[in-house]
């Protein structure tokens, strides 16, 4: 599985807001990863409507986290955001392939999937966040 860049944006930025106790902002993520505003800030959007942070608008807005980092899981935020994380489209498609019926790869791949879906469900938001101070020296 690679996942793909707005995967991989969503997931620094709930780590990034993980280690803020109060709000932040867009461009502070941004400004962190040097990563475009716009890029950030669609992902902002997307975490938004998925539950993962908050958007306040306004004098002392900014974005945070909506739920505890121990409940945020990980294999959950990349389902959402990725969609379809099947290694070949015969894993859910019937009628994929002329071997379909009879392929022991489908089989192995499947479970491969199942294996890396039940690893990425057990880790939490909590469980991958650096500190504070490290992401401070990074600046």
């Amino acid at each position: 599985m690679k996942l793909t860049t707005q995967t991989d944006y969503a997931l620094r930025t709930l780590m990034f807001l993980a280690t803020r106790s109060s709000r932040s902002n867009v461009a502070d993520v941004a400004s962190l990863f040097s990563i475009s505003v716009n890029h950030i800030a669609k992902v902002v959007n997307q975490l938004a409507r998925l539950g993962y942070i908050r958007s306040i608008r306004g004098v002392g807005g900014g974005i945070e986290l909506a739920q505890p980092p121990e409940e945020i899981i990980l294999g959950e935020v990349i389902e959402q955001i990725e969609g379809d994380l099947h290694l070949l489209d015969c894993i859910d498609t019937e009628d994929a392939c002329v071997i379909q019926s009879f392929c022991k790869l489908k089989k192995v791949l499947a479970k491969a999937e199942e294996v890396q879906k039940a690893y990425l469900d057990s880790v939490t938001l909590a469980d991958v966040v650096p500190t504070r101070r490290q992401l401070d020296k990074v600046r």
